[in-house]
């Protein structure tokens, strides 16, 4: 079976997708409104997640993954233990220019863990992503920016 999915982290960077989910194609791109990009973590790192908040937007990736690779995702993401899985309906604008809607799955941290700061390896593979798929850098920049600030100011949010 065959699966749309979401990116909107590390998993933006191609490299790292052949590697993880060799079976994993390119969709194109779009954008989710009412979520805001954060870092949240636990004890082994920081990491992007989403959370539904009013006038913000996140960009994604959008891929279609197998079952296989979605398998190594749910390992990767620490399923469902650290993330859950919820499923979107979303524009997409392709990679041919045309657009589409279609189900997506989106994977989401759990709401309870603290805002943090993520590591340099982490962010640069980010941002590498984020130049791969042509993002707005501001986007990450601002997550960095608001999830640094949460933390010092000890909001959980």
């Amino acid at each position: 079976m065959n699966y749309y999915y979401l990116a909107y982290g590390s998993n933006l960077n191609v490299n790292q997708m052949k590697r993880r989910c060799p079976r994993a194609k390119i969709v194109g791109s779009t954008i989710i409104d009412d979520y805001r990009l954060m870092f949240k973590g636990s004890k082994t790192g920081t990491y992007l997640t989403i959370e539904k908040e009013k006038e913000c937007r996140v960009p994604v990736g959008v891929w279609i993954v197998d079952d296989y690779d979605l398998a190594r995702l749910d390992a990767y993401e620490g399923y469902p233990a650290f993330y859950y899985r919820k499923r979107m309906k979303v524009q997409v604008m392709k990679k041919d220019g045309t657009r589409g809607e279609c189900e997506a799955l989106v994977y989401i941290m759990h709401e309870d863990r603290k805002l943090g700061c993520p590591t340099d390896i982490y962010m640069y593979t980010c941002l590498e992503g984020y130049e791969d798929f042509g993002f707005d850098k501001d986007y990450l920049i601002d997550a960095y920016s608001y999830s640094i600030k949460g933390a010092e100011d000890g909001n959980n949010k």
